[in-house]
């Protein structure tokens, strides 16, 4: 019998090269991915039971097409439109030649708003369930349900092109943005997984460093492209260090640095450099893919750069406006001048109270962590546990109760 969690990890890889090949021949994205699912549910009945078959791409793929052409004969006006399709050439892939990155860009039409794209995209490209996207939205599962569902609607009504778009096209700076946060937004769920008992999925952060590659090479002059395939490259190298033999998370100042990939340390900083030798305004990507790059280069945690990087999220901040921008400049401002400056950069953040950090668990655990280093233990163990009881990770929220465990212990004082 077939190993269960290995089916479904095969499953997730397959389904959305399945889902592109099935919507470039066939279009309708929505009814594609319904067949799709029927496909997924068929292959998870089948093949544990029977065994994995030798070409399993092929068979989801022989299996969703069937499905779609019932739904087809179903409808007088479906078995119309499969009759014009049939005699017409199928829409072309784009120059990447990639039916997956040709979703993507799919999925991230100018008819659906940025948040609509981005949600449509991880489920359908990224693999996420809805409740993954919902968590990683902060949003209840419902919601991003309806959004995902208006979004499809939408594009259906569009009546989107299966294709990448020439990078001349006058919505290519757009499309382009968004192509890049939904690769972003897919690897970071990948490397951190904002739900559940583990701290990684691969499958995940593989595959958008699998698309980014693709989107690389047909765009090699690109800055931004390369900075995020470099931000990839340069945050997967320390995966392997990331986590304990019981999975449990090691922060990246107690990790092991003999574990990091040193090849994709290489192969990330050889493309940053590539980037900054152009002279163009660095964007996000690359600022924080110049992040990656100083942590990486430092033999010791206690040899790191701190003012370099502390400038770099300065840049990050005005380049970019993110909240996430300030929270990690607090901790580089720490780093070089004390918590207390850093202490008081939080408070303007905490004083956004509809801002997207308000309520966040990272927020209480740089809070927690900057108190630690102040000698204020009872606040910390506060924060420390206020930010356990926010993340739905299970890693973190072990580790974050064991931070506040330990320092309750040595501070011998009530903790409220």
């Amino acid at each position: 019998m077939t190993d269960g969690p290995g089916v479904e990890d095969l499953l997730r890889s397959l389904a959305p090269r399945v889902l592109g090949v099935l919507v470039r021949r066939q279009g309708d994205f929505d009814a594609c991915e319904d067949a799709v699912q029927e496909a997924l549910i068929a292959a998870a009945r089948h093949w544990p039971v029977h065994g994995i078959p030798e070409n399993p791409r092929g068979w989801l793929l022989r299996t969703a097409t069937r499905r779609r052409a019932d739904q087809v004969r179903s409808e007088t006006a479906r078995r119309l439109r499969e009759e014009r399709v049939a005699r017409e050439p199928a829409p072309a892939a784009g120059p990447v030649g990639d039916d997956t990155l040709a979703l993507l860009f799919m999925c991230c039409h100018p008819a659906l708003t940025p948040a609509s794209a981005i949600a449509l995209t991880l489920r359908a490209v990224g693999g996420l369930t809805t409740a993954e996207i919902a968590a990683a939205y902060l949003v209840p599962e419902a919601t991003m349900a309806q959004r995902i569902s208006r979004a499809k609607q939408r594009l259906k009504a569009s009546a989107a092109v299966f294709e990448v778009p020439p990078p001349g096209a006058r919505d290519w700076p757009a499309r382009l943005r968004s192509v890049l946060h939904v690769l972003y937004l897919v690897f970071n769920e990948g490397y951190a997984v904002t739900a559940g008992p583990v701290l990684h999925r691969a499958d995940l952060s593989g595959e958008a460093v699998r698309l980014t590659r693709q989107l690389h090479r047909a765009l090699p002059d690109d800055g931004e492209v390369a900075g995020l395939l470099a931000l990839m490259l340069l945050t997967d190298a320390r995966r392997p260090a990331r986590t304990g033999p019981h999975g449990e998370l090691i922060p990246l100042a107690e990790q092991d640095r003999a574990r990091w990939d040193r090849r994709l340390i290489q192969e990330g900083t050889a493309l940053l450099i590539g980037t900054f030798a152009r002279n163009e305004r660095p964007g996000p990507y690359r600022l924080q893919a110049a992040v990656a790059a100083v942590h990486d280069s430092a033999a010791r945690a206690e040899d790191t750069d701190w003012p370099q990087i502390h400038g770099l999220y300065e840049l990050l901040e005005r380049v970019s406006g993110s909240p996430l921008a300030t929270l990690n400049r607090a901790v580089a401002l720490a780093m070089t001048d004390g918590p207390a400056p850093a202490l008081e950069l939080l408070d303007r953040l905490d004083a956004d109270d509809r801002g997207p950090l308000a309520g966040h668990h990272r927020l209480h655990a740089v809070r927690a962590h900057l108190l630690e280093m102040a000698g204020e233990p009872i606040r910390a163990v506060r924060h420390y546990r206020l930010a356990a009881a926010l993340t739905a990770s299970t890693p973190e929220q072990r580790y974050l109760t064991t931070k506040a465990a330990h320092l309750h212990s040595v501070s011998h004082e009530p903790a409220d």
